[in-house]
């Protein structure tokens, strides 16, 4: 177990695009909420969930998103505020790819740090990351202040370690839309050999015509920050 550390849960999203709660959408036999639950649970003492009103259904303590509709940032930084730990790693619930090995090995890399952040294919990855205590004035100031208050914004503020992940970019797979989660499907049954019948009864009734395409795109930053590299 990390000692010093509290597992974050980011469920304060509208999950518009998706056309339903994603913290409640079935992935593998159990919920995206349960899968985050259990992954952060094997690897920290305490584990909480950052919701912009609180659940039924959660099986850990729960902090409110402040302003509930001010995005993930909201979410860490009242993760943050409720901890109690000198650290936090937050982890968005609609990642079911990633693993606890790289949530491990990323804590090795926090030494003289703010924040350490993972980059795949030259995208920090804000929502599967690490960030100490010490940041949250930061962090509030962006969330409260003029302009962008989106998590890559946000790490501009801080010193940050970024460490590539290149050689695990399905750990952060993000689950968007239906058409996201028919892929991460697939994929699942592929890797795991087997047929994965929800597939069907997940995507039942929902409309995927004209979908919006989703964008990622990488951006110079002015963030202090150093890059290494993780090798599995």
């Amino acid at each position: 177990m990390i000692d010093d550390c509290t597992g974050l849960i980011l469920a304060g999203g509208d999950s518009h695009r998706m056309g339903r709660d994603k913290a409640a959408l079935e992935f593998g036999g159990q919920t995206l909420l349960q899968g985050a639950t259990a992954l952060l649970q094997s690897v920290f003492p305490r584990v909480l969930l950052s919701v912009r009103h609180p659940r039924d259904d959660a099986a850990v303590p729960q902090v409110t998103d402040d302003p509930s509709d001010a995005g993930p940032l909201a979410g860490l930084c009242a993760g943050l505020a409720g901890a109690g730990t000198p650290w936090v790693f937050a982890l968005a619930v609609d990642m079911p790819f990633l693993d606890a090995a790289l949530i491990r090995e990323l804590a090795g890399r926090r030494g003289g740090f703010e924040a350490v952040v993972p980059v795949v294919r030259e995208v920090p990855q804000p929502l599967a990351a690490y960030y100490a205590a010490s940041a949250l004035p930061a962090l509030h100031a962006v969330l409260t202040g003029p302009g962008r208050r989106g998590p890559r914004s946000a790490l501009e503020c801080l010193n940050v370690c970024l460490v590539r992940a290149d050689e695990a970019p399905d750990g952060f797979i993000d689950l968007d839309t239906p058409g996201d989660v028919k892929a991460a499907l697939e994929k699942r049954a592929r890797t795991q050999g087997t047929e994965d019948r929800t597939i069907s009864l997940i995507l039942e009734n929902t409309e995927e015509d004209n979908e919006p395409e989703k964008h990622r795109s990488s951006r110079n930053s002015s963030f202090t920050r150093r890059n290494e590299d993780w090798n599995p």
